[in-house]
């Protein structure tokens, strides 16, 4: 018997798994084609805390492609301990706001540039996917 909540949602087909393979290589190559640091995410290319875009083909059902931008590991680290340490949100310290700055710049950015590029792409659901952009699929 499995203790709840630890259960695996349901693996999509293979071919579904392939076909998001495929348009998170697209994802890559695009953002590569306008500059921006790119890995795969998913597949473990370089060290976790590399900054640029990360792009995640996710196997589940419910799954999709997506991006998400990451900073700089110092900036990263700052901004992340102060906010631990408990913030004023209607006044947030300066490193704190510049972190979101950059991210939210950046998300606005990625949505942009993939839009430009053809692809179908939805605003996060913080909720959902927290502040990654989910790639539906290029456009007809």
């Amino acid at each position: 018997m499995t203790e709840p909540g630890l259960e695996l949602p349901p693996k999509a087909s293979p071919e579904v798994i392939a076909g998001r393979d495929t348009l998170a290589d697209e994802v890559c190559r695009e953002l590569a084609r306008a500059g921006l640091p790119v890995h795969r995410g998913d597949l473990g290319e370089g060290p976790h805390n590399r900054p640029g875009a990360k792009v995640y083909a996710t196997p589940h059902v419910d799954g999709g492609v997506y991006v998400d931008w990451y900073t700089d590991t110092e900036l990263h680290t700052a901004a992340l301990e102060l906010f631990a340490q408990g913030i004023d949100y209607s006044n947030p310290p300066p490193v704190v706001r510049h972190h979101s700055t950059v991210l939210q710049g950046m998300q606005d950015a990625l949505l942009r540039i993939l839009t430009s590029a053809g692809f179908q792409v939805e605003e996060p659901d913080g909720h959902t996917h927290g502040s990654m952009i989910h790639v539906k699929g290029l456009r007809p």
